[in-house]
């Protein structure tokens, strides 16, 4: 497997299942999310809704519609309360639930957002070493590639950091 770090737009990304960074209700939102929707187009909308929600730490598909990638993996989150509520196991989680359901429905290749960095306010560090830490574990053997889509030139710094460290393959 091979897992690579790049600055871009995930709605472009050429992978088979894409991530998205999802709210409790599956509901448009801002951020990823919200240009994940835009660019899905509408169908997207009534697709979540038929589904209804997703708990945090879960993650459920639908197809890509209006997207390049084939499927959409909606995941929730932890919003951030300093760590002592269980968020890293609840990020952690996001990614092994995430993995399993693109894997289940047959992709080869997937892409991530930094999942709870942004409105739900999770330490940019350390959400990437949990990202890295469980893509590494998890997705060991079930992909040909991992790509992890920064927005910005800081969380990119992040990503290469962690997985220039020893284990990445």
């Amino acid at each position: 497997m091979r897992i690579e770090a790049i600055r871009g737009d995930i709605t472009v990304e050429p992978v088979d299942a894409l991530v998205n960074a999802a709210n409790n209700a599956l509901a448009r939102g801002a951020g990823v999310c919200g240009a994940i929707f835009a660019a899905a187009g509408p169908e997207l909308d009534r697709a979540c809704a038929e589904i209804g929600g997703c708990a945090t730490g879960d993650a459920v598909l639908t197809s890509g519609f209006g997207l390049r990638a084939r499927w959409i993996v909606h995941t929730v989150g932890p919003v951030w309360h300093g760590g002592d509520r269980g968020e890293p196991e609840l990020l952690a989680s996001c990614y092994r639930r995430s993995i399993e359901v693109a894997r289940a429905a047959g992709a080869a290749s997937i892409a991530f957002p930094a999942i709870s960095t942004g409105i739900y306010g999770y330490p940019s560090r350390d959400a990437a070493r949990i990202a890295v830490a469980t893509v590494r574990a998890a997705g060991a053997g079930a992909f040909d590639l991992v790509r992890l889509v920064a927005f910005d030139e800081a969380t990119l710094q992040i990503y290469r950091e962690l997985l220039a460290e020893p284990g990445c393959d």
